[in-house]
């Protein structure tokens, strides 16, 4: 994989609106890493005991966990790669997740050809394999902890700019009831020449009415 990309090229991404889905897209992914690196341990410990089917099954479980974190790392119109800073930190800094995590991939793939060989070198790597399963799934952990605290604060993001919104209609929608108001008032003293003048000053107060209520759906959802 290769090194970050520039501070400049960083705040772009950083900038890139992200939706509630996309969020979840990347916690589904971050999770299957998790579950699939002990899946492909458990089958590849069944396989080196000669259960029928379970190297297949740890290979696809390979093939799972290595897709699902080029995915994680890859920009694309579905997903926006390394997009924060503490991804960056957790991938390429001081965790060295990227590295890691691909390390564990690599000696997974040795540990299943060695079995599926009958290499001599198949317990050593099994051994090798079960040894590196925690380290390798802390840092998955405190990846998958970043994407979710990453969505709790777009999540509390996205609630700050709703109200503000509502808080916009709402000052805008009290001027259209003052000028509705004003508006009967006028049409009223036009007597029979204001008619139609007062209709539309009644549309425009019961199009005030069903803005008050989209506006209080607006605040509960944003609660």
């Amino acid at each position: 994989m290769n090194a970050p990309e520039s501070a400049a090229l960083r705040a772009i991404k950083a900038a890139r609106p992200l939706s509630g889905e996309v969020f979840g897209a990347m916690i589904n992914l971050s999770g299957r890493r998790r579950f699939t690196s002990q899946r492909i341990v458990l089958y590849a410990l069944l396989a080196a005991q000669g259960q029928e089917g379970s190297l297949a099954v740890a290979q696809e479980a390979l093939a799972l966990f290595r897709s699902a974190h080029q995915a994680l790392l890859s920009e694309t119109d579905e997903l926006p790669g390394v997009f924060c800073a503490e991804l960056q930190q957790a991938y390429f800094g001081k965790y060295e997740g990227d590295r890691k995590i691909r390390g564990f991939a690599d000696l997974a793939e040795r540990a299943l050809r060695a079995i599926e060989g009958g290499a001599a070198s198949a317990l050593t790597l099994q051994t090798e394999l079960v040894q590196a399963t925690t380290p390798t799934l802390v840092v998955l952990n405190q990846i998958t902890g970043i994407y979710e605290e990453q969505s709790r604060l777009h999540a509390r993001q996205m609630r700050r700019q709703l109200r503000s919104v509502i808080s916009e209609i709402e000052t805008i929608n009290r001027q259209a009831r003052m000028v509705a108001f004003n508006a009967r008032i006028v049409a009223a003293r036009a007597g029979h020449a204001g008619t139609e003048f007062s209709v539309v000053a009644g549309v425009m107060s019961n199009i005030s009415g069903e803005i008050d209520q989209m506006i209080s759906t607006a605040l509960a959802a944003a609660a």
